[in-house]
């Protein structure tokens, strides 16, 4: 028995699903994905390991919605009532159109996936098989999540891995690579976390010109661009300055004038 066949016995023991489960809680006690009262969306859910930490996490306010093209068999949880499973492909319209319902207007906090293809044994296949999912996944939930909210993805090792983080990495406030202790020793599999989704009308490097507002606690002239708030520095009120954004935030961001 290798050390990771430990989550197997745990598994069955605690009442999991399946060993999966440890990753996700893992990930949760690493990067922080779940809080109480959350909404949580679980891309390729089947048989509902991640269902039941998910709903464990966020507890009888929260809740959580698990799509797979499996039917998922109801959860013996403490509150039911928290989970919702949809049995559909998350790239038909129908089923986003099902899962946004669920969800609500103010967007999910947290959507996680564990999606795998199926294995061919010809790495550089699975490794772009892996990466297709992860990226379907991303997409997705770029259309769910709420301002700051958070994205767990895995993917196989491989030279897309790269590509697909950058383009995480435009959308959050910063991506981690994180490899649970409950993933097989053989296993090539990170999960990606991004965290805090952007939902700004500007990106770091963008060129405008703003009208200065106000003047901030700090002393940073307070600009809006769409509703979003922008600090700048060494700006006072009644300005109107070419600036470039310099740091974006979920909520806020910097910029400096540009003379």
């Amino acid at each position: 028995m290798t050390s990771k066949d430990k989550y197997y016995n745990k598994a069955k023991q605690e009442g999991y699903r399946a060993r999966s489960a440890y990753k996700l809680k893992q990930l949760d006690a690493d990067a922080g994905l779940f809080g109480p009262g959350n909404t949580v969306v679980d891309l390729g859910a089947a048989p509902g390991g991640w269902l039941q930490v998910a709903a464990e996490a966020v507890g009888p306010q929260g809740r959580v919605v698990g799509v797979d093209l499996q039917r998922i068999e109801p959860l013996d949880v403490d509150h039911d009532h928290v989970v919702e499973t949809i049995r559909g492909d998350m790239t038909d319209e129908e089923t986003r159109t099902r899962i946004t319902e669920l969800v609500g207007e103010e967007g999910a906090d947290a959507v996680v996936s564990d999606m795998a293809p199926n294995m061919t044994g010809e790495y550089s296949l699975d490794h772009a098989r892996s990466v297709y999912l992860a990226r379907q996944a991303f997409e997705t939930a770029l259309e769910l999540l709420a301002t700051g909210g958070d994205l767990a993805v895995k993917v196989f090792d491989g030279p897309d891995v790269a590509a697909l983080r950058d383009e995480m990495d435009a959308e959050f406030q910063y991506v981690r690579s994180i490899r649970p202790d409950a993933s097989r020793d053989a296993s090539s599999e990170q999960y990606l976390v991004g965290k805090h989704r952007i939902t700004a009308p500007v990106r770091a490097g963008d060129e405008l010109e703003v009208d200065i507002e106000d003047v901030g606690s700090e002393g940073d002239g307070v600009a809006k661009v769409e509703g979003f708030t922008l600090f700048v520095d060494g700006a006072t009120a009644g300005e109107t300055l070419r600036v470039r954004v310099t740091d974006v935030k979920p909520r806020f961001g910097f910029a400096e004038r540009i003379d």
